[in-house]
Parts: C-alpha cells; structure tokens; sequence
C-alpha cells in the first residue's frame, strides 16, 4: 500500500526553490488583491470562528451582514457563551445549518468554562472545541496563532489538485491527509494565516469550480494543469447523491390567539426551530376520506387531539432544498373547530405581527411569505 508520504512526493516534485518562489509570488499578489473581509481586520481567535462556521454551506457575501449583526449582539466570548437559545437563533436565523450556532455555543462555553477563558493555541487541541473539524481548527491556528498548518478546504482542494494534478478522490479521507500535508509542505511559514487565506481567495477568484479565470492567475506559472489544458478535470470527486424528494402539508392553522407553530424536536433537523405543523403526504395512504383535506383532519386530530376546519387554498407549493432532502410543501389553512384539548397540545399560537420574534428556519419563512403576502 503506498503511503501518504510516497503519495505527496508523487504530486509534489518542486524543489525548495521553486516552493519558496510559489510563497513569494502567492503572498506578493495576496497582499495587494486580497479580499477586505471584516473577520480579517484583526486576528482575533473569536471573530476568526465565528466567521468560519458562517462560511461553511454559506457564500462569503451573505455571511458579511450576519456576521456583523452577530458580533454587535455578542462581542465577546463570554457573551456568546451566556446568550439564551431564543437569542442565538434568532441572530443565526435565516443562515441555516442551525447545528452550527449550538456548537459555535458551546465551544464558547468550553472556552469560559473548561480553558478559564484562555484560547487552545494548535490545531490539534482545537478540535476539542465542539463543531470545529480540521479545517476550522487550521484557520484558526494558523491566523489566530501563527501556527504553520494548511487550512484545506474545498478552495484549498481545488487549487491544489490543479496546481499538481493531484488525481486523488476528495470525497475519501485518505485522500485529505495526502492534500492536508501538501498544503503543510507548501505553506509559508512566516506567514501561514495569510498563506491560507491567499488560497482561499485564490480559490474563489481566478481557479473557480467552473469558468476559471487562470490565464490572468498570479501563480499560473505554477499551475500544470492550466498548462496542460487538464484544469477542468481537477479536483477528482465522487458525485454526492441527489437530494431526496419529500412531500408534506404545512398546516397554517388559525385562531382567535394567532397562527400555530410548535417547536421541532430537540434532535435532528431543524432542532429546536418552530415551524407550522407538517404531516408528510404519504401519511394520508392509508387514511379513509373523500379529499385530501378531510384526511388531513383524520390524521391531525390524532396526532394531536384537536379538530380543524380546513380551507381550500390556491397557494403555489414551496420547495426547499436540504443537502440530502429537498421538501415540497403545500400550504393549507384551517380554522380551530373546538378549543378543547388545546392545553395539552405543545404548540404556541403567535399573533401575526409576533411571528418574526420566533426563532424559524429559512424553510418557514418561505411559508410565511407565501401565506402572508
């Protein structure tokens, strides 16, 4: 079995000074075109963590705005450690991944409570901090504290397969550790943060998943794919499996209190969110009933004990797009038939003009677009 060493000396043939020229040039072009982000104003480890795990699933523009809002609402550490749930959602709704906000929580509180507020300063010892991977744990100590570890991210894949032709299947994990000590052979090690961002930046600007700019690159020179017109080949991955498709009725159920929503389950998607009710359509299969509507009663009465007047709608349905679901929702309104059992339902009725304070994923704020428009 080859090695990850023999694997790296495969792709990585440049001599020392062909790698320190790469640095040079890479750090020359970064210095003068580098994006001006605002989590690059300083290299302060909180604001580098925050904007990391803003960035994962999420484009670098969208992040800006909430990433300034979520400082302004917890500046420190111990702020964001201390913050209620309803608060953290709410300044993390509408980027979704809520998953990353709980962790982003409790690697704050790791820090105040299990590091008495002092910073884990080394890749290796980040990653006990909850939700940073190797990626994130990289950037941090290699911007935060100069520590000379390649940040590899799907940026970092790309341009480095390009870069040597690297063949190897991404999707693997062996294959990571053979681009992760590429990246650490590579990196600058005076100035590692800047190295990894210039990749990144790099990434997202002249070496492109599609249409890649290279011809006009500052490190083209350096890049053999370009040069032997096999750049779009790179970087090798195993296609993901397309989203599966879900059908569900969302219940847009009204009383004299306001709109119902209850609270997701604590575990699984969308944890802890609160959305309208949806029953899945495939769950009116076995159920007896004229029309769909007179179903959707049979099931809700027995999942939660109340009765509903449901309404005809000519709402379009809504689509969203989850990384392994994609939901279709058909909205359907209904009226309290009876306001006996409520007490014991788990849901909460909210005025209309308090629906915006709840904590909700994007999903439902499509909903409520479409119901309230």
């Amino acid at each position: 079995m080859t090695s990850i060493a023999q694997q790296v000396a495969q792709f990585l043939t440049w001599s020392p000074i062909k790698i320190n020229q790469f640095r040079q040039t890479l750090l020359v072009w970064y210095d003068q075109e580098g994006r001006q982000l605002p989590w690059r104003v300083d290299q302060e480890p909180y604001h580098i963590m925050i904007s990391e795990l803003m960035l994962q699933q999420t484009q670098v523009q969208t992040v800006i705005p909430y990433y300034q809002n979520f400082l302004a609402k917890f500046p420190t550490v111990d702020d964001l450690a201390a913050a209620t749930e309803t608060d953290l959602l709410n300044a993390w709704s509408g980027l979704g991944y809520y998953s990353r906000a709980r962790n982003l929580q409790k690697a704050a509180q790791q820090i105040v409570n299990d590091y008495q507020g002092q910073w884990p300063q080394t890749a290796v010892e980040l990653q006990n901090l909850a939700g940073i991977g190797p990626y994130t744990a990289s950037a941090i100590a290699s911007i935060a504290f100069n520590e000379p570890v390649a940040a590899i991210d799907g940026n970092a894949f790309r341009v480095f397969a390009r870069l040597l032709e690297i063949d190897l299947d991404i999707t693997k994990p062996k294959s990571r550790l053979v681009f992760q000590e590429v990246g650490n052979r590579l990196i600058d090690p005076k100035r590692p943060g800047e190295f990894n961002q210039a990749i990144m930046d790099l990434g997202s600007s002249y070496m492109t998943a599609k249409n890649p700019d290279s011809a006009h690159s500052p490190i083209r020179e350096f890049n053999q794919s370009w040069q032997n017109g096999t750049e779009l080949n790179y970087p090798v991955r195993t296609k993901k499996a397309k989203p599966v498709p879900i059908d569900y009725y969302g219940l847009a159920i009204h009383s004299p209190a306001g709109w119902l929503f209850e609270k997701r389950p604590e575990k699984g998607m969308l944890a802890h969110l609160w959305m309208f009710p949806l029953i899945k359509v495939e769950a009116l299969d076995d159920v007896s009933g004229d029309s769909a509507l007179e179903k959707l009663a049979v099931v809700f009465a027995e999942q939660s004990g109340l009765e509903l007047n449901f309404q005809p709608t000519e709402l379009k349905p809504i689509t969203h797009t989850f990384t392994h679901q994609k939901w279709q929702i058909t909205i359907v309104t209904a009226e309290l038939k009876t306001a006996e059992n409520l007490e014991f339902f788990p849901g909460q009725w909210v005025p209309q003009d308090k629906i915006a304070e709840l904590p909700m994923p994007t999903v439902q704020a499509k909903l409520n677009q479409r119901l309230f428009k």
